[in-house]
């Protein structure tokens, strides 16, 4: 891995010629291509700049190590606008997609890609309490369990739903309700959802579409059980 901007992880370009030499007199260790990490940590864009670098430090490499480099992959799925765009992808063969695939998006601007589905993963939730409750909490308001200070508006008398699902399970701030919900706010084991236009009851099941984020919390939590249909 090369490091071409995004700062998480990778040789800097100007070390690459001594990490090869010192690389190849390893004998169980053999390389067998090139490839960069974008737009994940600094949110650092897959550009021709920075894809022909790739492509002349490959060429760099080859010329002086001659070890016919099979692999030279130019990043993940925020690679996919500058695939579809670029006019010369140059000597690069590969992209790691991963996110475009699961959730059907390319993820610099979060466009949907054509011909793929955005809804393939559903997290769904029982209601475990649904009551009548005033938006405001009552009393002298310091910090959540969290560390947090929330701010509250009022809005009067609102049917309030919590469902069993909290901030150890999943990234909340990851999900979108499929029907008229709001989160309003999450502790360790429960969502707060304001259901005034849903009438919600007890046990009934409330769906979530995910975004990246909550989607590898949710496939990585011990708490939440994975269902494959079809």
């Amino acid at each position: 891995m090369v490091e071409l901007g995004d700062l998480r992880e990778g040789v800097l370009p100007i070390d690459l010629s001594e990490f090869f030499r010192q690389t190849i007199s390893l004998s169980h260790i053999k390389i067998v291509g090139l490839g960069c990490n974008l737009a994940c940590y600094g949110g650092v864009k897959p550009t021709d700049n920075n894809m022909h670098e790739l492509s002349e430090l490959f060429d760099i490499i080859e010329k002086e190590f001659h070890l016919g480099l099979s692999i030279i992959s130019g990043g993940n799925s925020a690679n996919y606008e500058w695939y579809k765009s670029t006019k010369d992808i140059g000597n690069i063969n590969n992209l790691r997609l991963g996110e475009s695939i699961l959730l059907g998006l390319e993820t610099m601007n979060r466009k949907t890609i054509p011909g793929l589905h955005t809804s393939a993963f559903q997290l769904v939730a029982e209601v475990i309490e649904s009551k009548n409750k005033p938006s405001l909490p009552s009393g002298e308001i310091g910090q959540n369990a969290f560390g947090g200070i929330n701010k509250f508006p009022d809005r009067g008398i609102r049917q309030r739903a919590i469902v069993a699902l909290g901030r150890q399970d999943i990234l909340v701030s990851g999900l979108k309700p499929h029907k008229e919900l709001i989160i309003l706010g999450a502790s360790s084991d429960h969502i707060i959802l304001d259901s005034e236009n849903c009438n919600l009851k007890v046990g009934d099941e409330v769906s979530f579409s995910l975004d990246y984020g909550a989607l590898l919390s949710a496939m990585t939590s011990p708490f939440i059980s994975k269902h494959f249909i079809g």
